[in-house]
């Protein structure tokens, strides 16, 4: 009996999750596994959103909260959007959901039809392509590497555009490889973008707090040319180590924004009552423990790429922003192990990994990118240091 809809097995699953369960699993038999597998910052929520959401509960936020959210945290982040990236939204025109990637899909499936095409530069965060496929759109890849430090150009993206372009998913700075769109960048983006008034610009900016080059995040909504067809996603998890909460939001249209309530409405409602007032506390309280964060991961990441040059065989660039680090390991490929198991692609070299070093890390085949692992340095240094030392023991085990 076929019970489950082609929908549902024409998706792929999660390979971050599944490489995160699989860590949590060999954890759980005593082997001492370090993650850098999940996206999730190490720190704990801020006291004063912990604050918020306790008095929250004493204040009996316990009742169904309005589908597209508080519009108290609507205006909160309608001034955070302003205030930071100067881009005008309505309160109306933003819709709360249950994280970024709940916000995302809501968008997509409420914009795109059957035979849509999105375009998505790669490498590409995993769910971008699963969730076109689930509106029954057609994923566009473009695919860009470690000479273009992971950037799409004008060029490539002029070329992609068809009568059938829907909607263009831009990710800055990038989940996995931390690339990080200039003003300059984007301004070439945008002169194509406004010759095709047609295409929608969905800009996932969940990492945007998290930035290395020195300056000020640059929204591509931010540019007039287009910004009247630019869907703003992002949420409270990154940046105000917030992954368990689940409050993201889109900043979208008037049109999208009716649609996404609509759909929302259907089949989830309104986020966390709780989580929410937490949220509203996180854009309107202090911004110190932002900067905190940041400045760590700024740390982490210029431990992670002088050890990664280390190891014979990697090439790695240096990220901008993000947490990730995405170097290309294909040179260990046809490489066997001691009892003659064979590295064939980045799935094999990350099991081995994970086996024999007891590191948790990620296909970047997963990411659109075959050739590379994805390695979160969402972690200690002291976990960092011991990581990389790991990696670097099995690898040189390697035959070649």
């Amino acid at each position: 009996m076929h019970i489950i809809s082609n929908r549902v097995e024409s998706l792929a699953s999660s390979q971050t999750l599944a490489m995160s369960q699989k860590s949590a699993e060999l954890k759980a038999q005593g082997i001492d596994v370090i993650n850098l597998s999940v996206g999730e910052p190490d720190f704990p929520t801020p006291r004063h959103i912990k604050d918020a959401a306790i008095r929250a509960i004493e204040d009996n936020f316990s009742f169904y909260s309005p589908v597209p959210g508080y519009m108290s945290l609507r205006k909160a982040i309608a001034d955070k959007l302003s205030r930071e990236n100067g881009v005008t939204f309505d309160p109306a025109q933003i819709v709360v959901g249950n994280g970024a990637k709940h916000a995302l899909c809501n968008v997509i499936m409420a914009t795109v039809n059957p035979g849509d095409e999105v375009i998505i530069p790669t490498p590409a965060w995993v769910s971008y392509v699963e969730m076109v496929k689930l509106a029954e759109g057609t994923p566009v890849l473009v695919p860009t590497g470690l000479v273009d430090d992971f950037k799409i150009t004008p060029a490539q993206l002029e070329a992609a555009i068809t009568a059938n372009t829907r909607a263009i998913i831009l990710c800055s700075p990038s989940n996995p490889t931390g690339s990080v769109y200039s003003r300059d960048e984007l301004a070439g983006l945008v002169d194509v973008l406004a010759r095709h008034p047609e295409v929608l610009i969905i800009a996932d900016e969940i990492y945007e707090h998290i930035l290395y080059t020195g300056g000020e995040f640059v929204s591509i909504a931010s540019f007039e040319a287009i910004a009247a067809r630019t869907v703003i996603i992002n949420g409270v998890s990154k940046a105000y180590a917030m992954t368990g909460w689940r409050i993201g939001y889109c900043a979208a249209p008037t049109a999208i924004a009716k649609a996404v309530t609509k759909l929302q409405g259907q089949y989830t409602s309104g986020a966390s009552s709780i989580a929410q007032k937490a949220a509203e506390a996180a854009y309107t309280g202090s911004q110190d423990c932002v900067e905190e964060m940041r400045q760590a991961f700024e740390r982490r990441r210029d431990l992670v790429v002088r050890l990664a040059r280390e190891i014979p065989g990697f090439e790695v660039n240096e990220p901008q922003g993000a947490f990730y680090l995405f170097p290309k390991v294909d040179s260990y490929f046809g490489a066997t192990t001691d009892d003659g198991r064979a590295i064939a692609d980045g799935n094999d070299l990350a099991l081995y990994l994970l086996d024999v070093a007891h590191v948790a890390t990620v296909d970047g085949a997963a990411f659109c990118a075959p050739g590379y692992l994805r390695l979160s340095y969402a972690t200690s240094d002291e976990n960092l240091v011991e990581a990389f030392a790991r990696i670097k023991a099995a690898l040189a085990a390697l035959h070649k």
